[in-house]
């Protein structure tokens, strides 16, 4: 019992601290009536206290609450100090600009990082409004600013915020212009941020310049400057924007470049951080389109486009028969069930498709994607003789791809993200790879054919390359830890009952873990931005006499066996 008083005594010091020093009434108010209902409240408290909310290639990410393990205005007055200092430290010179999304607290963050730099003398430019993540990526390299800051949590849960840093040229490099900050940058923003003192000696300005919509007409005209002039436009499409902030820029968009106004979900249209209409907002997860498949099957649309609340990612959903009489909306899970009339392409599979689309269009240079993606760009880029280049999980590293080498003109990743004009977003951009799949679907469908159809080409040409993802949410980190531990310590020797003949693993550099076989493939790390354990599977199935169903299907029947091995051996 006295331990336990101990304990119960330093958190209420810890608070009494941090509240002293906290500039937010209202989060003030939520730590005093914690602080009131002790020893009840000690557990969460604790986990309050923990230790700060750690900044790194990803910046903060976090749960909306009061506390140093949260984000709030007091976390975000010390990030965006530390983030100031260090960049005057570096000698770097140019504005910070700013955007932010709907999410609870986003425009206050938003506008207090501004009031940090211009109380330290940096001018400070903030998007005029919520705007998706692409358009702040995008301006960072249009107005040459030192920096960019985008308060978003992404597709995170509705209590959730975050904070992404980007660098300009300046202190980015060629490379990272407008691109997310890697090693060592993280590190030495972190340090500088563990370095300022309190709060209420941090110098507040203004609140920034705020931008006009003249940029947001900027970042539309050349996200519609990606696709041909001249192509075919005939294409019905049905959008989403999950609650979140991409439906303005995107309809802007295709209406600029000449395609019908994409119709959408109207429950979804409005940014909303309650995300009310989804169970988690993140288009993969299930459930989370089946407004937009109802709205897509009622309008006979020929396809269904959906962005995450950010807008920096990109999902595409697609017809496998005869519309249904009646709407009936199908979760993208059942997506291997025959009955289904949608089904949601993996992101493996839109990565193709745009790989493909670009290399048809005769665009020579650098593509790219990450240790966790299909292996299928490299086969395509082999038989083109086109530069291909594999990174680490992020677009931080591959827009990096190639160290210089060769221009980068295309990336992806499987998690339904891609760039398809880094020369002026340097990151996922989930309005300009909305435009470029549009333009594919209408000239495929001038031909008859659909996205489906030319998926089968490809597979005909390379073999089918079958992917799926192991995901396990968890409670506790350490049971991630622990099966990290188990699958190296008794790694498989066989996989499919074919010998395991390369097992990698990427320690210290990144958690990760390689196994692969001569037609199968395993990659296992923890999740960067959400607790879980990922395990990225891979079976290839060569095509026999253009039997492109039966490949499949032996492929599918594959793939759920190796989830089972895998699951087996990591404990799960």
């Amino acid at each position: 019992m006295a331990a336990d008083t101990t304990d119960i005594d330093d958190i209420r010091e810890q608070a009494r601290r941090w509240l002293a020093d906290d500039p937010d009434p209202a989060s003030r108010d939520e730590l005093t009536a914690m602080l009131d209902r002790l020893p009840t409240s000690a557990p969460e408290l604790a986990d309050r206290f923990a230790g700060p909310l750690t900044f790194g290639t990803a910046g903060l990410r976090g749960p909306l609450r009061a506390g140093p393990n949260g984000m709030n205005l007091a976390v975000v007055t010390q990030a965006a100090a530390g983030l100031v200092g260090w960049l005057a430290a570096q000698g770097g010179t140019g504005p910070l600009v700013i955007g932010y999304d709907a999410r609870h607290g986003s425009r206050q963050f938003a506008e207090r990082t501004a009031q940090v730099a211009t109380g330290a003398g940096r001018p400070a430019l903030l998007l005029p409004r919520p705007l998706p993540t692409p358009v702040l990526a995008y301006a960072v390299r249009k107005l040459g600013a030192v920096a960019g800051v985008m308060v978003t949590a992404s597709h995170n849960p509705p209590q959730d915020n975050g904070y992404k840093v980007y660098l300009g040229a300046e202190l980015g490099g060629e490379l990272g212009a407008g691109a997310q900050i890697v090693p060592p940058a993280d590190a030495g923003i972190e340090a500088a941020i563990r370095a300022v003192g309190p709060l209420t000696e941090v110098p507040l300005g203004r609140a920034g310049e705020v931008l006009g919509d003249d940029l947001v007409a900027s970042y539309v005209e050349r996200a519609t400057a990606v696709i041909a002039p001249d192509g075919p436009r005939d294409l019905t499409v049905a959008y989403t924007p999950l609650h979140g902030v991409g439906a303005a820029v995107l309809t802007a968009a295709f209406a600029r470049a000449g395609f019908p106004v994409p119709g959408v979900v109207p429950e979804q249209a409005e940014p909303d951080p309650a995300f009310p209409t989804v169970s988690f907002p993140n288009p993969e997860e299930p459930g989370a389109v089946d407004l937009l498949i109802a709205l897509a099957d009622s309008t006979g649309a020929d396809l269904a486009i959906a962005n995450d609340p950010d807008a920096d990612r990109c999902a595409v959903v697609v017809r496998t028969g005869a519309p249904s009489a009646r709407s009936e909306p199908a979760s993208p899970a059942a997506a291997s069930d025959d009955r289904q009339t949608w089904r949601m392409l993996r992101g493996d599979e839109v990565g193709a498709l745009l790989a493909d689309h670009l290399m048809r269009r005769g665009v020579t240079g650098l593509y790219a994607t990450t240790i966790v993606s299909s292996s299928l760009l490299r086969a395509m880029c082999a038989a083109r003789g086109l530069a291909y280049d594999e990174t680490l999980t992020g677009f931080k590293w591959i827009v990096r791809a190639g160290g210089g080498s060769a221009p980068l003109v295309y990336g992806y990743e499987e998690a339904l993200g891609y760039c398809v004009d880094p020369d002026h977003v340097r990151d996922k951009d989930g309005i300009t790879a909305a435009l470029t799949v549009a333009e594919l679907a209408a000239g495929l469908k001038a031909q008859g054919r659909t996205l489906t159809d030319r998926l089968d080409e490809l597979a005909a040409e390379f073999g089918v390359h079958h992917t799926d993802q192991l995901s396990v949410r968890v409670d506790d980190l350490r049971e991630i830890a622990d099966a990290m531990a188990r699958i190296r310590a008794a790694t498989p020797t066989t996989l499919l009952g074919h010998p395991v003949d390369s097992t990698q693993d990427l320690l210290p550099e990144a958690d990760v873990v390689i196994l692969r076989t001569g037609t199968a493939r395993v990659v296992i790390r923890p999740s960067g931005t959400e607790p879980k354990l990922k395990a990225y599977l891979e079976v290839v199935e060569p095509v026999s006499d253009g039997d492109v169903a039966a490949a499949r299907a032996r492929a599918a029947a594959a793939i759920a066996q190796l989830r089972t091995e895998i699951a087996a051996a990591l404990g799960l």
